[in-house]
């Protein structure tokens, strides 16, 4: 009878399977394996194990609820709602600060931007007004002249800057145009409490 000495094509699992039985019964002192101990033992680990992680989850958990809670009475002061005396005095009007800073720089580009700051601060104004468009010449072509008394300043404010977005630095910006320019979204803000 001829041997052959090529390699194995075949997998036997019961051959690893009775290793790691060996290999069990070996580490519990050579005595046979008591499978049904054995996974009671395992078993009980993890209830044991499961029991500890569930308390610390709940410690976790009451924790970050107090917290959170210790949070929401720190902040509840900020989100008090104001009356109309207390919210004019805590109004920011660092926006038109910032405006008058640019309009006083020497610097003609400073100008350019003072109006175009002005403008959007005019497009948000005329956002919380409730006037329909999505820009501010439409939102202006909805607002009734009865009720806003300087609708003309405002439409020659954004006519300046409509010229110095399209025309960019083509557009010559004197000083006084500029700052009467200012003056005129100035009065619009005036008369609706902005600034």
């Amino acid at each position: 009878m001829a041997t052959t000495t090529g390699p194995v094509h075949f997998l036997n699992v019961e051959y690893f399977f009775r290793l790691l039985y060996e290999m069990v019964a070996q580490l519990r002192g050579g005595a046979p394996l008591d499978l049904l101990a054995f996974a009671s033992q395992v078993w009980l680990m993890v209830i044991i194990l499961s029991i500890l992680a569930s308390i610390a989850l709940l410690a976790v958990f009451i924790y970050s609820v107090l917290r959170y809670h210790q949070a929401l009475e720190a902040a509840a002061p900020k989100f008090a709602t104001l009356d109309s005396a207390h919210a004019e005095e805590q109004r920011d009007h660092s926006r038109w600060a910032h405006v008058r800073a640019l309009i006083e720089s020497p610097h003609e580009s400073d100008w350019r931007q003072a109006i175009i700051e002005a403008d959007i601060m005019l497009d948000d104004l005329l956002s919380q007004l409730g006037y329909p468009g999505t820009s501010v010449g439409e939102k202006l072509k909805a607002v009734d002249p009865a009720r806003f008394g300087t609708l003309q300043n405002a439409w020659e404010g954004h006519k300046v800057r409509n010229e110095i977005a399209h025309s960019g630095s083509s557009y010559k910006l004197e000083e006084h145009h500029a700052h009467r320019t200012i003056a005129l979204y100035e009065s619009v803000m005036r008369e609706h409490g902005e600034i």
